[in-house]
Parts: C-alpha cells; structure tokens; sequence
C-alpha cells in the first residue's frame, strides 16, 4: 500500500509541474537532423501534391493546437496571402529562445531546423500533442522557399527567418512588447520546385479547421483569406465540443433520440472524450482521434468503444425484458444509424503508419472500455426514453440482419451453382486473371449489344442493366438483394457483399460505370457509385471503379471525323475546321476569322460540317463505342476515388437519402452552377 501512495504522489508532483506551465530549452530534445526531408519528402508529408501543400499549414497548426489542449493558448489565426505565403500565429507561450545546451544555438532555431526536435519529446511542457511524428514545423521549414519565425517572450519579439531550412541569419531580439503578450508567428511560402502541382483550397481548409476547434472547445480559430480583391474571413468557436459536433454531423437527420451522449474523463492517463446519437439511418458515421489527429482505420480506441457500446446496449435490453431469452445484438446491429465520435488524448500515442491511421495503443482501449461503459449505464437509466428509442433501432436492425443473411447466402449459392456465369446477361471475358480483366456495367440492352460487339473478348466483360437500379442508400440489405440486377452484379463481381465481402475473390480489376451523357445516365451512375460506397467500398479505395467518358459529340466535315469528348473540345475543333476554311477562301476571310471564332453558332460557319450529339451508348455502332470509349490506347476513363470519406458520406445521404429537404437545399444552392440540362 506504501508504494501505491508514493506512485500516486508522484503523479501528482507531476501534475503540479505540468500547471507551473514551465517551458524552457531543457525540454526541447534532439534526436536526429534535417537532411532527410528535402530529398524524401513524401515520406514526412505524404505527398507532394495538393494534400501535401495543405500538410504544411496543418503542422504549423498543430504546434499551435497542442499549445491550446495544454491549456496555454486561447486564439489561433491562419491567413493565406497574395503572394503565395501563408501565416499562423497564436497566443501561447511562445517558442523557447535561449540557447540550448546540445545544439548550441538558440531553442527556436534547434526546433525549425532540427528534424525530431522540440517539446513533445520528454520534457514536462506537453501532457499531450499532435503533429507528424514530432517532425512538425522543422519539415515545414525545409520545404520552404522562405520562412519567418516571430515570437512574443520575455517582453521581447524574437526574430528569426529562414531559407529552405537554413537560417538565413541568427535569432534577433526586437524591440519590447508587454511581458503578457506572448505567442508564435509563422510566415511560410511553399518551394514550388517541390510542390509544382495544387493550390491552398479555402473549403479544405475551412473543413480542417472546424473539425479541429470541434475536438478543442474553447479555442477561438480563424481563417483569412487575402488572395482575392474582396478579401474573406471566417471563425470556428464551439463550447459544446463533441457534442456540437455531433450535431453537427447529424443536421438534416431524423434524430432517433433527443439527448447526444457525451462524457469526458480521465483514465490511467488517457483522456477520454466521446459523443454520440442515434438517427433514422441505415449507415454510422464513426470517426476516431487521438491528439486531435483523425484515425481513419480507427484502432485501439475505436475497439474499446465499440466491445462497450454492444454489452452495455445488450445489457440493458436483457435487465428490461427488451429482448427474448437467447438473444442479442451484435456490433453491426448497434452501429446502426449511429454517429459516433470518440476522441482520446494520450501522452505517447503509438501510430501505425506515417500517415497516422491507426492508433496502436492497448491502453487507450481499456480506457475507453472502461469510461464509456461507466457512462452508458448512467446514461440509459437516466433517459430510459431515450434508451427505449436506442434499443427500438436495434432490434430492427437485428431482424434486418437476419433477413438479409438468408437473402446473402441464397444470391451466393446461386452464383456457386451457376458457376458465375449468367446467361443472357452477363458476356464474361476469356481471361482468369482478375489483374488484366475488366468488367463494363453498360445502361441497357442496346448499348449493351453494341459493347458485346465492339469489346475484346479477351480481358472485356459486357454486364448490361435493365432501368435504374434500387437506391440501396433508403433500403436494408435484405430489400437490397431482392433486386435482380444487383444480385446479377454481386454475383458477376464473385466477391460477396457487405461484410462477406472478399475483395481477393474480385474477378475483375477494373469496374467501368458506362452510362448514357443525359439525366437519366447520370442518374443511373449515381445509384450504381452509391451501391459501391456503401457496399463495396474496398473497391473503390483501391482504385478499382472507373467511369467511361464517351463522346458526346461527332464531328465530320467531308472525310475528315473527329470525337469531341467536352464542349470546349467541341469549339476548338470547330476554330481549327474555320480557319482552314477561310485561308481557302483568301485573305479577305482570314481578316475576320477573330471576329468569327468568337461566336458562339461555330457550327453555323463551318460549311458543310455534321455535328452528332451523343445522349446514348446505343447510336454508336460497335466500332464506334470500341474506338472512342472502350480501346485502351484511346479511351478516357475516370478513375473514382474518395479524398474525403466524411464529406462523401455526407454527400451521399444528401442526394441519396430520405430526408427531401436537405436535397432541395443542396439543389437550390448549386442550381445556378448547372451548364446542360436535359429537358
């Protein structure tokens, strides 16, 4: 017992220091250089593409965010100039200054060109903190062309600036400033001949930032932008935190239960932070963080809510006569229409991957497990409204369950018997090898005949759809696989679905979505790229799911024929075909071939031009379908990918979903952005 009270006041001894808030250049550690980053960068900020641009602002950013969860900083500001650079400055307590005794330089220079350098390696100035690794703002600073470092401490502005990671001179002591003013600039401008593709992207960014003034309530973070003649500002202050959050998430939403779960405690040094609400929705939205760093491929953290989520809601099913004897829920059947989000901040987060993920710790399972079985229970005793709501959800999402699992396993022993052909509908190709084999989900019988026709038999399968397919988005699983067409597609793919499904028993590579270019194409793409999101999703983000783009215009003067696959295609084609018509005509139309292609009616100058609008596959014969959208060495093919998983699934409930004020909403605002429409 003696030893557990010296343990428990050494904690407290800690505690205490942490409070002091002192934060000196004996808690800046070193553990390697710099070199590395220029050369590599991608392995520091993931990429050097648009993501990896915006990177850079978030590194910058979490040096200020782990200012503000130690408690120190109250008002974060990001501005993104005319000039390309970008600045972040906060009220914290300012980067240490004064020499270190390792590096011999100054705290400020060892943490911007030091690799691995700063507070959050031992020391007692952080408890808890995000950033890549550690690498943070010093990976900022060698990927820079120009970097300016101000900081308010000591009742002095500190000055330093810097040149792709190098100090361009030494720390300069300014001029005074009140001893309370206190806080860090940094003015940074990306090294184009690094980042040579991608601009900073104001929704982006905005998105960024409001999760994370969400996940740290009470901070005041703002964002300017500079870089237009009307310059823009905006600001994220929430004192609710998650559960503003999960408000948020869920506005459009029929809410199942009025009262959004919440509880924030500390456990074996882990603090735990979770919110959540059930809706009328047949899809969850869970989402994971650990020091503010958002965990896709969830973790230890995720496990431990979820493993108290199901025994505490069987639990309480069992103790209130709410279910049969012999029954209970599974975790797919609590998760249900859930919205989720579980936040923990742990001194020492273990990630696996760079990209951070997944978190690895054990202890922030226990932790959570432990937290929000705790709270569940007080929770359902103290809404035993809401709880009856919550338990009523699940039951029908257990009997849907069963349902569509008689449903599953008949589509997939009917594949099985039938070998995975289907006669009459599905034209598979020769080729075993699912890597060189492709598969073309093609909008009815007539194009799908052209397609059959036109395709190379060897790697080409032909699978054609009757009308639009069920919006898998309002049904269960079990209504799901009602649907002939979608079961000929699930059996076509040979991989299962839902959570049977094997994404290594895909037989096919490359999925391509070709539909008709008018609304009811588009239409019919939609319901078949929600079926793949929701159901398939794997495929997706693996890079298997294409869209075909044929032409939509042919364009034939005399013996000449070209394809034109976007309206501005269709206009240069129409100048070029012009102008060689007027320098036969002489010099007197070459003088107003400006004025001309300027018109609009290009077709109407062009003497003698056929101009072919495409709105189905079908008015292509098959070496027209073949050449233009089909042939490997001359098609264009879009490639579907989900660059932000949140705001599709967002998306997708919007366009897709039950709830018809959202859409309209949606429709009213981007109505005024719509270019051709069919009528």
């Amino acid at each position: 017992m003696a030893k557990k009270k010296q343990k428990s006041k050494s904690k407290a001894k800690k505690k205490k220091t942490l409070k002091k808030g002192e934060y000196s250049a004996k808690d800046i550690h070193v553990l390697e250089g710099l070199d590395p980053v220029r050369k590599r960068p991608g392995m520091y900020i993931g990429s050097t593409g648009e993501d990896g641009l915006h990177h850079l602002i978030w590194e910058v950013v979490d040096n200020s965010l782990d200012e503000a969860m130690a408690g120190y900083a109250d008002n974060i500001e990001i501005t993104l100039m005319k000039d390309g650079r970008v600045n972040v400055q906060d009220d914290g307590r300012g980067i240490p200054v004064e020499r270190h005794s390792q590096t011999k330089k100054s705290a400020l220079e060892t943490v911007m060109t030091t690799l691995h350098a700063g507070g959050k390696f031992g020391g007692e100035s952080y408890k808890i903190s995000g950033g890549l690794h550690g690498v943070g703002v010093s990976v900022v600073n060698a990927l820079s062309t120009h970097l300016k470092a101000e900081v308010k401490r000591d009742g002095f502005k500190w000055v330093q600036e810097y040149k792709r990671g190098a100090p361009t001179s030494k720390i300069k002591k300014g001029a005074k400033c009140p001893k309370k003013e206190t806080g860090t600039s940094v003015t940074f401008e990306p090294d184009r001949s690094i980042f040579k593709e991608g601009e900073f992207q104001w929704k982006k960014i905005l998105n960024h930032l409001r999760q994370q003034a969400y996940l740290t309530k009470g901070v005041n973070i703002k964002i300017n932008d500079k870089r237009e003649k009307l310059p823009k500002s905006y600001s994220f202050y929430f004192e609710g935190g998650l559960i503003s959050f999960v408000d948020y998430l869920n506005r459009g939403e029929e809410r199942k239960h009025d009262n959004i779960f919440y509880v924030e405690k500390e456990q074996d040094d882990v603090l735990v932070e979770v919110a959540f609400q059930y809706t009328e929705d047949l899809q969850g939205k869970e989402l994971g963080f650990a020091n503010n760093i958002h965990t896709p491929e969830g973790g230890m953290h995720i496990t431990g809510f979820r493993s108290a989520l199901t025994r505490g809601l069987n639990d309480y099913a069992k103790k209130n006569n709410l279910v049969k004897d012999g029954e209970s829920f599974t975790g797919d059947d609590t998760r249900e229409g859930l919205t989720v989000i579980v936040s923990v901040k742990i001194k020492e987060p273990q990630f696996e991957g760079q990209t951070k993920a997944k978190l690895g710790n054990t202890e922030a399972r226990s932790a959570v497990e432990s937290v929000v079985s705790d709270a569940l229970d007080d929770f359902l005793d103290r809404n035993p409204g809401d709880a009856r709501q919550i338990i009523g959800k699940i039951v029908l999402a257990a009997k849907a369950r069963k349902a569509a699992r008689a449903a599953r396993d008949t589509v997939i022993r009917k594949g099985a018997m039938e070998g995975l052909t289907l006669p009459g509908k599905l034209a598979d190709c020769s080729s075993r090898s699912a890597e060189d084999s492709e598969l073309f989900i093609v909008e009815g019988d007539s194009a799908g005949g052209s397609a059959k026709q036109g395709r190379d038999r060897m790697f080409q399968a032909i699978l054609p759809l009757r009308g639009k397919i069920l919006n898998v988005e309002k049904a269960r699983l079990d209504r799901i696989l009602s649907s002939k067409e979608i079961k000929a597609l699930i059996i076509a793919l040979g991989a299962a679905i839902a959570d049977e499904f094997n994404i290594e028993k895909l037989r096919y590579h490359k999925i391509v979505i070709m539909t008709d270019a008018d609304v009811d194409g588009a239409h019919i793409r939609t319901l078949l790229l929600t079926l793949f999101y929701r159901y398939y999703k794997p495929v997706v983000e693996q890079g298997y799911l294409y869209i075909a783009q044929p032409p939509l215009y042919k364009i034939q003067k005399g013996k000449s024929m070209e394809y034109a696959y976007t309206e501005a295609q269709k206009e240069d084609i129409l100048k070029k075909m012009l102008k060689k018509q007027q320098a036969k005509k002489g010099s007197k139309a070459k003088k107003s071939a400006k004025k001309d292609n300027e018109e609009e009616d290009l077709e109407d100058k062009v003497s003698g031009v056929n101009l072919q609008r495409y709105k189905g596959l079908g008015e292509m014969n098959p070496s027209q379908l073949w050449e233009t959208t089909m042939d490997p060495e001359n098609r264009v093919l879009l490639q579907v990918s989900v660059e932000d998983a949140e705001e599709a699934d967002k998306i997708f409930d919007v366009l897709m979903g039950s709830e018809v004020a959202p859409r309209k909403r949606f429709i009213q605002t981007n109505a005024p952005k719509v270019q051709n429409l069919d009528i």
